[in-house]
């Protein structure tokens, strides 16, 4: 069948299989799909594709944009939508701002912040449903009514929520344009070289999972930008760092080398896990990342000593990557008034720093 023949209501799901014919190539394939499947948005066909929902040649194909080619055979499988509508939960929130137009919180680790599999309750949606009621933002979709952005469920710090559409939609322009200020403090493996630097490295989804991300070094012409851009759907990504502390210099096997450090990352871009993956691409993974790092220990930290005892320890206690957003700031949406937030890093952060500090 093709996918001409078919049509889809939101939320079903669906099995595609269609060939490329003359008529379509040169298409961009999240349009073209868009244009021929009633209900299912470029939105989230582009979401569909990227995790993982298409293949071509009988081989996973991530690119939204790629533009069709004669003779190309596709299958797109749509998975069905579970608990479209999350519940309100009585849970905690550190509020660390709130007005009638938005909501600035304070995220522990360990919360996810809006619904997904596996995660359907305890989220922070969850929790700002009954804390707001109906007030929130719905440009989001019903699982995420009022987030415009997001960090990851084991990253702790601040971040930024909407609720009413109005107020969303600046927020939202504001993170298109990068005119949000966001630090975040990371405590790495080793430490950078230079100690202050940029790392501009576009991100992609990996090939064989889905779930992790990679730097993506592979470049394609792209005649409608006129320019090169990353294959495969990576996207543009740069982030900022300073090493702020450098600990374990005594015990390092190479003079003036450090065991770990304390880093201050400033984001230009916000892509999925960015902070995490342009780290360990300069071989400075965090300590805690059970994705992108290098297991619970430090090169170099040897036991049989008080503070490396405790350091050992401590890191193997740590059982979260090493990351907080510490500050974030941004002109008003609504106002227009400079705001800008700060928060220290929680308990097991600050305690992971004193054992390091310690060596």
């Amino acid at each position: 069948m093709t996918a001409e023949d078919q049509t889809l209501k939101p939320g079903d799901t669906g099995d595609y299989a269609f060939s490329v014919n003359e008529e379509a190539a040169g298409a961009r394939i999240d349009k073209w799909l868009a244009e021929r499947i009633e209900g299912l948005t470029r939105t989230r066909l582009k979401a569909l594709i990227e995790g993982g929902a298409l293949t071509r040649g009988g081989e996973a194909f991530n690119d939204p944009s790629w533009k069709l080619r004669e003779g190309e055979d596709y299958r797109l499988v749509i998975p069905p939508l579970e608990d479209p509508a999350p519940k309100p939960e009585a849970i905690p929130l550190d509020v660390v701002y709130e007005d009638d137009d938005l909501i600035v919180l304070n995220k522990p680790a360990g919360m996810v912040v809006h619904p997904a599999p596996g995660a359907w309750s305890g989220t922070l949606v969850n929790a700002l449903i009954h804390h707001c009621g109906d007030t929130l933002s719905g440009i989001g979709g019903a699982r995420r009514p009022g987030i415009v952005h997001r960090i990851d469920k084991d990253t702790s710090g601040l971040l930024v929520v909407a609720k009413h559409d109005a107020a969303h939609q600046g927020l939202s322009a504001l993170f298109s344009s990068h005119d949000i200020e966001r630090v975040y403090e990371a405590i790495a493996v080793g430490a950078p070289r230079p100690g202050v630097g940029t790392i501009d490295a576009p991100l992609g989804r990996k090939t064989h999972d889905r779930t992790k991300m990679t730097v993506v070094n592979d470049w394609q012409y792209d005649e409608e930008e006129d320019d090169y851009v990353p294959k495969h759907g990576a996207r543009h990504a740069v982030t900022h760092y300073k090493v702020i502390e450098a600990f374990g210099r005594a015990r390092a096997k190479l003079k003036g080398d450090a065991l770990a450090s304390l880093i201050e990352c400033t984001l230009e871009t916000g892509r999925t896990h960015q902070i995490r993956v342009h780290l360990a691409s300069i071989g400075c993974p965090l300590i805690g990342d059970q994705s992108y790092g290098r297991g619970p220990g430090l090169s170099g930290l040897k036991p049989g000593e008080p503070q490396a005892d405790h350091a050992i320890e401590t890191i193997r206690n740590f059982r979260r990557q090493a990351l907080h957003a510490k500050v974030l700031g941004f002109a008003h949406p609504i106002t227009g008034e400079m705001m800008r937030f700060e928060r220290d890093a929680p308990e097991d952060f600050q305690e992971l720093l004193a054992a390091l500090r310690a060596l």
